[in-house]
């Protein structure tokens, strides 16, 4: 555990993603297996330990420690499992031993039942030191937020054993912890393993922004357009009567869409966004994101739920057409197979993103600018010629997002961050004026804890800490009047009516674009403006601007 708990360390406190390759490299090049195998795990979010949950890790500490101390301790630390390897005391009847390996602990707590497994991790707490404590914890609860994605840790693996990411991708869903095949054939001790596993993920080709230097290669001949649908990414596969749904990241979440894989009556792998909508005449028509939202994270789903929203494929890409891999063709000729193999559907849970015709690039811009759609965020743009590549290759692939919309909006409440932000205040509500029955008053909108520089983050909290008025749990209510406060320019992608919201909208994926430190708290945005944009179909910036009241 004290090797794995000094690679954690050491990841949170390195900033820079070449850092973090190297120290993950030299963690699997002197690290003996199954330890490696089941750190890997536990990087790639492969881990699962179903004998412990953190409810169950709040009850076991407070049998250790009064309950309102820990109580206060975990609103000043901000970190479960910080908190916890912190403030706990070991046993007096705890034996003194060596501490006891990653794999012996994983294995220890995989065979340990629910009422077995607090104690079990009660034990290792009381023979290991505090860093120990903090990785067995996170190790556990699941959550490492150390900055290391499931990519990041299989590019690491890529370099340790001189291969290829997507070598490494294309059989993934083939292997299971502790990896034992995959590291025999990284050292160059084995063959390279062979996923038997049926309708598998495949590496996922990816967009970059589009730049101003860009444009003048952005002709008819030379890219197709069609629409950015605003789904999710999936990967559907049907492959000898095993169907599967992946997300873009090869997670399978086709639990919590069985109508879309009872649906999917093609034979082959296809690219495209999954969207919700409702049955109109006798078809799916797109609903919003937020409808969307409503069937996401799920490991189930009730027949009711089905009903109301049921879920579907835009189709934009072919990889595998029967049992021929496509994928090194050029798009053109993709195009066309999967044209032809949506076309085979008879469920009508597949249909095919159109593309969009365009002579010029002004002519593209227009229609970029008036969508038909509000589910629709953008438009894609991919080279003719482009053979589907797994990662984000520059060229071959453009994404040009509309703008986004930006509002100005007053801080009212702040929570600590967790992680290396677990000392600040970072996760920010923010809220809008609105008429009330004690006249003016700021009902909340939104929460962001992304945007802002860690400079700014410094200020922000400097703000929050003396301007608290409040305080409920890790919660702090910071002074927002019309004549004091903090007023951010939130930019956000979105907006749908919300019933458990109090200000009746929910905002999708908001952030801080700039700190307006120069501008009074009552000079900012109103609820109506949301409102209006709202009545105005979403309608794009301008829309917004209109709602101000101001020139478009």
């Amino acid at each position: 555990m004290e090797k794995f708990a000094a690679l954690l360390d050491r990841l949170i406190l390195t900033p820079s993603r070449n850092g973090k390759l190297r120290l993950l490299e030299d963690y699997f090049r002197t690290t003996p297996d199954p330890d490696r195998g089941w750190a890997l795990a536990a990087l790639t979010g492969a881990l699962d330990v179903p004998s412990v949950k953190p409810a169950m890790l709040r009850a076991m500490a407070t049998e250790r420690l009064d309950p309102v101390l820990f109580g206060y301790s975990y609103d000043y630390v901000g970190d479960l499992a910080e908190t916890i390897s912190l403030v706990w005391a070991p046993s007096p009847a705890a034996s003194e031993g060596a501490a006891p390996s990653l794999s012996a602990v994983v294995e220890a707590l995989f065979s340990a039942s629910r009422s077995e497994g607090p104690k079990r991790v009660a034990a290792f707490l009381d023979a290991l030191e505090p860093s120990s404590r903090w990785a067995l914890l996170k190790l556990v609860t699941g959550g490492l937020r150390i900055g290391v994605s499931a990519r990041l840790a299989k590019q690491a693996l890529a370099n340790f054993g001189a291969q290829e990411i997507n070598a490494i991708e294309e059989i993934w869903h083939g292997l299971s912890p502790p990896y034992e095949p995959l590291f025999a054939w990284l050292d160059g001790h084995g063959e390279r393993p062979v996923s038997a596993a049926r309708a598998p993920f495949r590496p996922v080709m990816l967009a970059q922004p589009l730049e101003e230097g860009d444009r003048p290669a952005i002709t008819p001949e030379v890219y197709a357009a069609e629409w950015k649908w605003d789904g999710i990414r999936v990967q559907a596969v049907s492959d000898g009567g095993v169907r599967r749904l992946y997300s873009r990241t090869g997670e399978d979440i086709g639990e919590a869409f069985p109508d879309v894989l009872e649906g999917l009556d093609i034979e082959g792998a296809i690219d495209g966004e999954l969207l919700v909508g409702r049955s109109v005449d006798g078809r799916i028509e797109a609903g919003s994101f937020s409808e969307l939202q409503q069937r996401l994270n799920r490991k189930s789903v009730t027949g009711k739920l089905v009903v109301s929203h049921p879920a579907f494929i835009r189709a934009y890409d072919c990889l595998v057409d029967g049992e021929e891999d496509v994928r090194a063709l050029p798009f053109r000729h993709r195009r066309s197979r999967l044209e032809r193999l949506v076309g085979r559907s008879l469920a009508g849970r597949v249909d095919l993103s159109p593309l969009l015709p365009y002579d010029h690039w002004d002519a593209l811009a227009a229609q970029r600018l008036a969508p038909p759609a509000p589910i629709i965020e953008g438009v894609m743009l991919k080279r003719w010629d482009s053979p589907y590549e797994g990662g984000r290759p520059k060229g071959p692939w453009f994404k040009w997002k509309r703008d986004p919309f930006v509002i100005d909006a007053v801080l009212m409440y702040a929570q600590r961050g967790h992680g290396k932000r677990s000392s600040f205040y970072s996760d920010y509500t923010f809220g809008v004026w609105r008429q009330g029955e004690a006249g003016e008053e700021l009902v909340p909108v939104g929460k962001a804890y992304f945007g802002f520089t860690d400079a700014e983050l410094i200020e922000i909290d400097r703000f929050v800490r003396r301007h608290t008025t409040g305080r409920f749990g890790p919660v702090r209510e910071v002074e927002h009047r019309p004549d004091l406060g903090l007023v951010f320019e939130v930019a956000f992608e979105g907006l749908n009516r919300s019933t458990r919201h109090r200000s009746g909208v929910a905002m999708r994926f908001p952030r801080i674009a700039r700190l307006r430190w120069d501008k009074p708290p009552a000079e900012a945005d109103r609820i109506e403006a949301l409102e209006a944009l709202l009545d105005a179909g979403d309608g794009g910036p301008a829309a917004l601007r209109r709602a101000r009241g101001a020139p478009v």
